[in-house]
């Protein structure tokens, strides 16, 4: 990189109407990830036919941009209504309002602003320095690696929340039998579809999500007979007081999240979903106080948050340097890419080099204004919060149903999360978590694709899955996550007969 690309890269990004395109997008992409059924992938969707109308730099800005935000305001609503705004803050959704109920609210709001924006340029750190190598060390990745990967996301699944083991397991198992649903497998059949066309395609992950949490909190709300007031409307002080303890006490989860959010996103197909369900299983499996999670602890929070917006950047390692994408966002962000004759691969960095260092400069520059925006809106989104909850909650369940019909302008998936809602409601009445079942059907069908097609590469062997350096390694990591429990009871029954002596 010379320095005259570097200064026409600078300039690229800091001309007035990149500037204005990259603080709109930035707006729109907030409000965006607030509204619980919208996501940063439709966020991205709907500015492409934008797009089509402006210059190579501020196209690509407003989609890095407008992605960044979304996933952060997410975290929104989750904290102070315990509904998440997108896919990707639905791991710590349950933690964040659990703080929020103890008067923590602008502890966990902090910290996700702060520590997604850490994450971001963590991961725009390693997008500039390592993205060539980094994405052929992805390429080596095959089915039988993302098949124990996705083996290592559903062992955590466990971990996640507060319940007990059994019903964690019950919940996941649920959520992987909806994951079966529809005719996407390799099969080619249609499964549990009972006649219906609709479930042809399965079960569409955002209804569902919108269901669980938002539909059953309002449903919560309706039998709730206690007439205590809700502590999520009360008034939030500064969100960025303790920030700076919390980033010298948890400085180790914090580049954990970051280093596995980056590596995540790099692998395609993975995306911030997978990241932040990752990073929020793997930071109470290896927390000193693991016991707290689940009752309202930042923790978690600090490093699935960073995850989040880590893998952002991670994502757009392989699709700049082999035309890859490594999540749906990525996928739109390569036509449009190709459509302003910045077509991805290895000669990208020779061919347009000064607009590739403008991308970069533009994740830097929308990870640091995330901050500012960030506390504008959650200022903004505490006044609304005031407005009495019996008038609140049917304006929510509204922007609900609008965003679950704006997926396929379908009634079927309003229908989607009124019944999911109903059994969320149920299962959670009785101490199930519902986090897994979401788990459950993120990773449910990349699982069965993975281990189909490992198994008619390996002609029925299973060894193979344990034969490749990488999986094997990945092997390890798993059957350790799963064993260390028992081997840690086994332990201590081993030593209690000493102590007691």
């Amino acid at each position: 990189m010379t320095t005259a690309v570097l200064l026409q890269a600078f300039w690229l990004v800091f001309d007035p109407y990149v500037l204005l395109v990259i603080a709109c997008s930035a707006m729109f992409g907030l409000f965006v990830g607030c509204i619980p059924g919208l996501s940063a992938t439709m966020a991205t969707a709907l500015l492409v036919p934008i797009t089509f109308f402006m210059p190579p730099v501020p196209a690509i800005a407003a989609i890095v941009t407008a992605t960044a935000m979304a996933i952060f305001s997410g975290d929104i609503p989750g904290a102070l209504l315990r509904i998440p705004g997108t896919p990707a803050s639905a791991a710590y959704t349950d933690e964040a309002y659990q703080m929020t109920l103890k008067g923590q609210a602008e502890v966990a709001l902090g910290a996700g602003l702060v520590f997604s924006a850490i994450g971001g340029l963590f991961g725009t750190l390693v997008m500039v320095l390592f993205s060539p190598a980094l994405a052929e060390i992805a390429l080596k990745f095959s089915s039988f690696e993302y098949f124990w990967l996705v083996i290592l996301g559903l062992a955590g699944a466990v971990f996640i929340g507060n319940a007990s083991v059994l019903k964690a397991c019950i919940t996941l198992l649920l959520g992987l039998l909806i994951a079966c649903i529809g005719l996407e497998n390799p099969a080619g059949l249609p499964r549990f579809t009972f006649g219906m066309n609709e479930l042809m395609s399965g079960v569409e992950l955002i209804p569902m999500m919108v269901g669980m949490f938002a539909v059953s909190e309002l449903l919560r709300y309706i039998t709730n007979t206690d007439p205590s007031p809700i502590i999520a409307t009360e008034k939030i002080g500064n969100i960025f007081s303790g920030m700076w303890d919390l980033l010298k006490k948890y400085r180790w989860p914090l580049v954990r999240g970051s280093a596995l959010g980056t590596v995540i996103g790099i692998q395609p197909g993975s995306g911030a979903d997978m990241a932040s369900w990752l990073s929020y299983a793997m930071s109470k499996k290896f927390s000193k106080e693991p016991e707290k999670f689940g009752t309202g602890h930042v923790e978690g929070i600090v490093e699935s948050g960073a995850a989040n917006n880590s893998s952002l950047a991670g994502a757009w390692i392989p699709a700049i340097v082999f035309g890859i994408p490594g999540d749906s966002i990525t996928a739109i962000a390569i036509g449009v890419l190709y459509l302003k004759n910045m077509n991805p691969g290895p000669m990208i960095f020779v061919n347009n080099p000064e607009n590739i260092y403008a991308i970069f400069l533009v994740f830097i520059l929308a990870n640091i204004i995330m901050v500012p925006l960030g506390w504008l809106t959650v200022r903004l989104a505490t006044k609304i919060l005031r407005v009495p909850r019996n008038i609140l909650m049917p304006i929510i369940l509204i922007f609900c149903i609008v965003g679950s019909f704006s997926i396929n302008n379908s009634v079927w998936g309003v229908t989607l999360i009124l019944f999911f809602g109903l059994v969320s409601f149920l299962l959670e009445e009785n101490g199930f978590p519902v986090a897994p079942a979401i788990l459950g059907v993120v990773l449910g069908t990349m699982m069965e694709e993975n281990f189909v097609t490992s198994m008619i590469k390996s002609d029925g062997d299973p060894l193979v899955f344990f034969t490749r350096p990488i999986a094997m390694w990945l092997a390890v990591g798993t059957f350790v996550i799963l064993l260390w429990p028992v081997a840690t009871w086994a332990w201590d029954k081993l030593r209690s007969p000493k102590i007691a002596a």
